[in-house]
């Protein structure tokens, strides 16, 4: 049986005092976006309303004639539930559900809602739910006079202990549990993020704001790998957050040497504090990347603002000085295909067409290759072993058996350099 689709009403607060604004998001772009996030979580999006207000109601954070205006807006519409743009306290939703009668949720409940039906490996799923007891916690007092009664039952009586205590210790209980697998989890990781440093794979890592297109770009680069298998695609939809979980995989340089790319959770704007911390532990790849390719959607309006979103969540990581390519993405719908020049630094493509996939491989080649060597390598037959190693890490494909040993043409990495120079024929 097919589950009913709830009914959205979206609510938005413009400030219109420049003193209290806290970004300088544009409200109609803010709500198109609340409308796509609506629509990703299952909703069906039947109205829209914008209260323009000097400041926020302290008692009902839009006013309570709005809020009045809006049972009335959700009873013509049949709205079953109300999705404000912004984060409400556990006081505002209780105030403003005792009005219009049916669910609230804010922003960052919609945003932990799509996470939590889009999570599928197990730190993913893990990172989403201390997310959501993280939020929940606060707003505890003030979400129902149910929280205030007395618990009943073996072992929940006590001296008066109130239900709101006993769900404050459960929440605090359970993410203490979280944080222990998570610590497990994460170990796993390190171990697996060892090996790979300890290859000297260069890592490609790509960021973007959700539904930039990283997906389709990362299965467009790991077609150029020679074990290529379309299970080993990842999801690619034109919807926001359609994955979420971080994936590796191998693809190859015009040069056939190899590198890792790894597709990381998009960002959105006001993407909550407590999601982006308890995926700092994911997006600790990043951290670790060569290279950064930051996808922009060139189609969208707001792609500068998407673009400042990005910058300020690699900062938040502490990822923001790594060496970086801007790539705008979805040109082919662009009505006119006038753009600026690609650059070092900034490129124009279609991963969906395979629009100038070729000249960003060249792209990110030469910024991996930045630091690196080409020279001649002449290893003795008893160094079979450092020949078979340059053989499997740099793909050499370029090399001659001699009477004085095997003769090949590598790039070596810095490390690589300054440990086999000796063996160096000619530069």
């Amino acid at each position: 049986m097919e589950e009913k689709r709830e009914k959205a009403l979206l609510v938005g607060l413009n400030i219109t005092s420049t003193a209290r604004k806290i970004d300088d998001i544009d409200i109609n772009e803010s709500m198109e976006e609340l409308k796509e996030l609506a629509k990703a979580a299952g909703a069906e999006v039947v109205g829209s309303l914008i209260q323009n207000k000097q400041s926020r109601d302290a008692a009902f954070y839009v006013g309570k004639g709005k809020v009045e205006e809006i049972k009335a807006y959700c009873d013509s519409l049949e709205a079953t539930m109300v999705v404000f743009n912004d984060e409400l306290s556990g006081a505002h939703i209780r105030n403003i559900e005792q009005v219009v009668g049916i669910k609230v949720i804010d922003r960052t409940t919609l945003i932990l809602d799509i996470f939590a039906q889009r999570a599928l490996s197990k730190e993913g799923k893990l990172q989403v739910e201390l997310a959501q007891l993280k939020y929940r916690l606060p707003r505890l007092t003030g979400m129902g006079g149910e929280l205030s009664k007395t618990g009943a039952g073996i072992g929940a009586r006590g001296p008066g202990e109130q239900k709101l205590e006993l769900d404050k210790r459960n929440i605090l209980n359970k993410a203490a549990d979280i944080r222990q697998e998570l610590r497990e989890v994460k170990k796993t990781r390190e171990t697996q993020r060892a090996q790979r440093l300890k290859s000297n794979i260069p890592i490609v890592a790509l960021v973007g704001y959700t539904n930039a297109g990283k997906s389709t770009l990362l299965n467009e680069l790991i077609k150029t790998h020679k074990d290529y298998e379309q299970d080993k695609e990842v999801l690619a939809k034109d919807m926001l957050f359609a994955t979420l979980d971080v994936t590796l995989r191998k693809a190859l340089l015009p040069s056939k040497k190899e590198f890792l790319v790894v597709d990381t959770v998009g960002f959105v704007s006001k993407l909550p504090h407590d999601l982006v911390e308890a995926f700092k532990a994911t997006l600790e790849e990043v951290q670790y990347a060569d290279l950064i390719l930051h996808v922009i959607d060139a189609t969208n309006s707001s792609y500068e603002l998407q673009k400042k979103t990005t910058e300020s969540v690699l900062k938040e990581l502490g990822a923001d000085a790594k060496p970086t390519i801007l790539v705008y993405n979805k040109i082919d719908r662009l009505e006119l295909d006038i753009y600026p020049k690609n650059h070092d630094d900034v490129i124009y493509v279609s991963a969906k067409k395979g629009i100038n996939m070729d000249k960003l491989l060249g792209i990110i080649e030469d910024a991996l290759m930045e630091n690196t060597y080409n020279v001649t390598l002449l290893l003795p037959y008893d160094k079979g072993d450092i020949f078979s190693k340059m053989k499997e890490k740099y793909n050499v494909e370029n090399f001659e058996y001699g009477e004085n040993g095997i003769t090949l043409d590598v790039n070596l990495m810095e490390e690589d350099y300054n440990i086999y120079k000796g063996y160096i024929l000619e530069k």
